[in-house]
């Protein structure tokens, strides 16, 4: 597993993939942050995670759409599916390699908060949730990325259906009001990511929450391994 993991984090920067992906979301949450608290003149957190969190859907996508896909086009697949590794393996360390580019991209966007620090009051259990949250949220958009490379030919239509399911995902709940059926608005609003966010950004620790995020990601990943469990028989 482990050299497979180093194989993609090799991969990311072999390509351009990992840099325009570090590019745009360094650029695109300073000028989150700027609009969001600077030009604000405010040290509240929620709008700038609020922001951040519906760009997720655009960016994670970008690390996610190769993973499986690109192994297809470039006709190594098969040497992957003969590797002498477990499918579990295979899985769990591209869906870690892509983890890791983004988790390490979203701990080090927490200086922006140290220099918010020297001009206005952060409070630290409030970042500290809100980092925890949109680092749960992407796990669990990394695992349907993952999957959905696995199941697709091209990077454009691993890219294009997972920023369809994510946008479900985040937007669930607003049709809600539009069901007379009180069950299932109580279904859709349970299936919001962003629902589940917003008790995180708030500075509440929702135990529901950290389950639904880590149900979503351990689903994907066992969908992932029998897809290509399935391709591997093949």
């Amino acid at each position: 597993m482990l050299a497979i993991y180093k194989r993609e984090m090799r991969a990311y920067f072999i390509s351009p993939l990992g840099y325009v992906f570090l590019g745009v979301y360094f650029a695109l949450t300073a000028a989150i942050f700027c609009f969001t608290t600077l030009y604000a003149m405010t040290s509240e957190l929620t709008d700038y995670f609020a922001a951040v969190l519906f760009s997720l859907v655009i960016l994670l996508p970008l690390l996610t759409m190769k993973l499986f896909s690109e192994e297809k086009k470039q006709r190594t697949e098969q040497l992957l599916l003969t590797a002498p590794v477990s499918v579990f393996s295979i899985v769990f360390a591209k869906f870690l390699a892509a983890y890791t580019m983004f988790g390490g991209a979203t701990l080090c966007t927490g200086f922006y908060f140290v220099f918010l620090s020297f001009f206005g009051n952060v409070q630290a259990g409030l970042l500290l949730g809100n980092l925890i949250a949109l680092l749960l949220v992407g796990m669990a958009f990394i695992a349907v990325g993952v999957f959905v490379s696995s199941v697709t030919e091209t990077q454009l239509s691993a890219a294009i259906l997972t920023i369809g399911i994510l946008l479900g995902f985040m937007l669930i709940s607003s049709f809600s009001s539009y069901i007379p059926v009180e069950g299932i608005r109580f279904v859709l609003s349970a299936l919001s990511v962003f629902d589940r966010f917003q008790n995180f950004a708030h500075g509440f620790f929702d135990i529901a929450g950290l389950v639904y995020y880590l149900s979503i990601t351990a689903l994907f990943l066992l969908l992932t391994m029998r897809s290509v469990d399935r391709r591997r028989w093949r």
